[in-house]
């Protein structure tokens, strides 16, 4: 009875300390400050002075079809692709802001009705300096030289073994160079308008400059004064959505000032994983000394170019060089 009675106890002390070390654990899980359970989060990396910021993007779309005995007809082969990229580089430091922007096209595509040719051919890039003339630093003085041309021949084709130059590198080339007021409201708007701008058109093909296609008279090069306005937006407009416009306004005080020369692009890029996106771009332009549509093809006319494309997509990694004051 009495090694019963020890046994009892032993097995009852046992099952107290059992439950005071299990308390005894959560006591301090139960009073931990509440602050440990506060998510974290890191502040973006724009919210850090920086003097130097760059960076850009490249996308490659590509598609291919082959049909064989297919009823509903089409191009037995078929093969497009598509580029664009974009490099940048912002300068801050006190009053003075530095923007560059160059941006690249190129497509191509294939058939086996038309053969290869391309649809798709722009480089430009804008630089602008400006100078902070109030105390929110919304409102700048600056200077702006905007450049856009082509790489390779453009043709007209009028089918798959007869074709037309019309135009090619630096044919035409135009370049703006402006000096006005640039208002930027926030990081993602810039509204430019100058008085105060020369144009200059540059054909540097012989051949196209004798045909008169972009109205300089068959001369090489032609300056134009007049009036110039850009206006830049680029934001992420919904997650994982991105758009970025422009659009460029000029009146050539010389030459029919109230018709507006206009280009203006548009890119939506819909980021789907870290490599894969989606992409859509529509570019529409007017340049009233541009005569090759029309009937007879000596008319001026709005140029229309979209695409739409499903592909590759790779970030430039961001770089940030920090202010050391």
């Amino acid at each position: 009875m009495i090694k019963f009675i020890k046994q009892f106890f032993l097995f009852l002390t046992f099952i107290l300390c059992t439950i005071f070390c299990a308390t005894a654990q959560d006591i301090p899980v139960r009073t931990l400050p509440s602050e440990i359970f506060v998510t974290v989060r890191k502040a973006a990396k724009d919210t850090i002075p920086w003097k130097w910021k760059y960076g850009g993007m490249g996308n490659l779309n590509l598609s291919q079809s082959s049909l064989k005995n297919w009823a509903a007809g089409g191009d037995k082969f078929s093969l497009s692709l598509s580029t664009y990229i974009n490099a940048f580089a912002y300068y801050r430091k006190g009053n003075h802001t530095w923007d560059t922007n160059v941006d690249f096209n190129f497509g191509y595509v294939q058939t086996s009705s038309s053969g290869a040719r391309k649809n798709d051919d722009r480089i430009s890039g804008t630089t602008k300096y400006g100078r902070k003339l109030d105390s929110s630093g919304k409102l700048s003085a600056s200077f702006l030289i905007n450049g856009r041309s082509q790489f390779f021949d453009g043709r007209k084709y009028f089918n798959k073994d007869s074709s037309k130059l019309i135009s090619s590198f630096m044919s035409p080339g135009y370049a703006v160079v402006s000096a006005g007021l640039d208002y930027q409201p926030d990081n993602s708007l810039s509204v430019f308008a100058s008085p105060f701008t020369t144009r200059l058109t540059v054909v540097l093909n012989k051949y196209l400059a004798a045909q008169n296609l972009y109205g300089i008279d068959g001369h090489r090069y032609k300056f134009a004064p007049g009036a110039f306005a850009s206006i830049n937006y680029n934001k992420n407009v919904m997650k994982n959505i991105n758009y970025k416009g422009n659009l460029n306004l000029f009146s050539d005080y010389t030459h029919n000032p109230q018709n507006l020369d206009m280009d203006m692009s548009n890119y939506l890029n819909f980021k789907i994983n870290k490599f894969i996106s989606a992409s859509y771009s529509l570019d529409l332009i007017y340049d009233d000394d541009v005569r090759l549509f029309g009937p007879l093809g000596t008319s001026p006319g709005l140029q229309v170019k979209s695409m739409i494309g499903v592909g590759f997509s790779m970030p430039f990694k961001t770089g940030y060089t920090r202010n050391t004051m």
